[in-house]
């Protein structure tokens, strides 16, 4: 009778084999090829952590139109997006330098603001005060804030002011089978990522008022669970109970693709009751489907492709496939500048690239139930000792399956370092490695232990001293030249005239539009 640890241990040692074996038919073009790129999410709040309920700056440009900085659910969430970059430095240098025009904007145009820089939110006003986002007078601005109304009518607006960073990543020669099973390794393998990366371990109690919430209470105002990575990714967090019921496979594109179809285009009881339209006939939402439209789709992880000018995200991935995939479960980072270092990103590279090559079996929808609850165990007990997930129907220690994972992604962190130089993805592993041994250097036990030592165990007062050390960081930065402010101000003005251009040349009613774009013929 052949024993389990020996079974567990030839297993291992053929998926190492056999990443070897794929990352050397990979071959270091395709790896030099690799491009990514971030959005990253932020509240503007004033001294004190109160939310900032002013307009969209007008330094800061058009939010339908601008590149590189928007909003995202609130007119008070800023979202500052990166270009496609062919390293991790590249790309967090042009994070650092968008920042930085959003800091000397603020300077000018309304200088107590900074940017909160916890992925949970500051003390929030009611929640009707909360601003939804505004994008002028064009069917597609208009568009842009009925959606954003139809969220508050389905979730509450307070959850929509969660914050964090999305992580863009492609790799030349993927296909669609490729990036599909990337993403189901992915999914059951993110519990590391929250686990090491995780940063919201507390709560103002603003957020849970009149919401049972099973937190404990550390301060007068703040609320915690003692070993969570990420309240973030957990049920308190960024999720949605109507979407539980949608079954999503990621087994391929025609599978995804029909589910997401169906959750765009079938009517849905709880939503059929809020209604299209106030009194007054206006909108409160897009349509009463389960999804409005195809971002409202949560996950840990997407299938991407750029889309053309009124053409649909769905629409896009079927007709020229899988271009990128977006990473979707990173908390802001507290202790990070900018929301996320140099370290945590080099990991991503490495963890990407490992969930690429490994064996990725189809999923289930056994599996899929397991990995939710694998997500919300290791948000909100993730650092508790001799926890337990669940694995191909046994139970096994997070630790040893998470130092599994990271024992695995040491060559590939070598072959990454061999194409780029420097040893920037095997330092990366080595952090994760010695995080196994120490889990209090992890941001969510940090979080934790700032709060209580330097704070009285008060979230709202760590988080607005960090928010303040991080905008004098940025503004202290030396800037990439002498021409940089005129070059943001030019960008900011230019993206305020396309803005116009676009309303001035509208001729479609709104209502034509809207039928027009959320037409089921669009999807496929």
């Amino acid at each position: 009778m052949a024993h389990p640890e020996k079974n567990m241990d030839d297993n291992v040692s053929a998926s190492a084999s056999l990443l070897a074996t794929r990352l050397q038919a990979l071959g270091p073009d395709r790896l030099r090829g690799i491009r990514r790129g971030l959005e990253k999410e932020s509240l503007r709040v004033l001294p004190g952590g109160t939310l900032a309920l002013t307009p969209h700056p007008l330094a800061l440009g058009s939010a339908l139109t601008h590149p590189r900085i928007t909003t995202d659910f609130s007119e008070s969430q800023l979202e500052l997006i990166t270009g496609v970059h062919a390293s991790v430095p590249g790309m967090l240098d042009e994070l650092a330098q968008i920042h930085q025009a959003v800091f000397l904007a603020l300077q000018a145009e309304q200088p107590d603001e900074r940017l909160w820089v916890s992925s949970m939110p500051s003390c929030l006003p009611a929640d009707e005060q909360i601003p939804i986002g505004q994008y002028g007078h064009s069917n597609v601005g208009r568009a842009k804030t009925v959606y954003r109304m139809g969220l508050s009518h389905r979730y509450g607006r307070k959850m929509q002011t969660i914050s964090g960073i999305h992580y863009n990543w492609s790799i030349p020669g993927a296909t669609n089978d490729d990036y599909f099973g990337l993403i189901r390794n992915f999914r059951r393998q993110s519990f590391l990522l929250l686990w090491l990366f995780g940063a919201s371990p507390a709560v103002c109690r603003s957020f849970v008022d009149g919401l049972p919430h099973g937190l404990l209470p550390m301060g007068n105002g703040t609320l915690q669970l003692p070993h969570a990575t990420s309240l973030r990714m957990g049920r308190l967090g960024y999720q949605s109970d109507a979407q539980s019921r949608l079954a999503v496979s990621y087994n391929g594109l025609e599978g995804y693709g029909a589910s997401l179809q169906a959750a765009l285009t079938e009517p849905y009881p709880a939503y059929e009751r809020i209604g299209l339209r106030e009194a007054d006939g206006s909108w409160k939402q897009l349509s009463t489907h389960l999804l409005q439209i195809e971002n409202e789709f949560y996950g840990t992880i997407r299938p991407k492709r750029t889309i053309r000018t009124g053409e649909r995200p769905l629409h896009a991935l079927r007709e020229r496939g899988v271009e990128y995939v977006e990473v979707r479960c990173m908390d802001l980072d507290p202790f990070e500048t900018f929301g996320i270092g140099a370290t945590t990103a080099h990991f991503l590279e490495v963890f990407l690239l490992h969930c690429l090559l490994a064996d990725s079996p189809p999923d289930t929808p056994e599996e899929i139930g397991a990995l939710g609850r694998n997500q919300h165990l290791t948000a909100a007990r993730g650092r508790e000792p001799g926890l337990t997930l669940e694995r191909d129907g046994r139970d096994v220690k997070l630790v040893d399956w998470a130092a599994e994972i990271i024992e695995q992604c040491g060559p590939l962190a070598r072959a990454l370092d061999a194409v780029h130089g420097g040893t920037a993805h095997r330092d990366a592993v080595a952090a994760a490695q010695q995080a196994l041994v120490d889990p209090a250097s992890l941001p969510s036990a940090r979080v934790l232990a700032h709060m209580q030592a330097e704070h009285g165990g008060e979230f709202v007062p760590f988080i607005d001293a960090r928010s303040a050390l991080a905008r004098d960081a940025a503004l202290a930065r030396p800037l990439p030249d002498a021409d940089a402010p005129a070059r943001w101000a030019a960008q900011a003005a230019a993206s305020l005239d396309e803005q116009r251009r676009i309303e001035l040349a509208e001729t479609l009613p709104f209502d034509t539009f809207l039928v027009d774009y959320l037409s089921a013929e669009r999807l496929g």
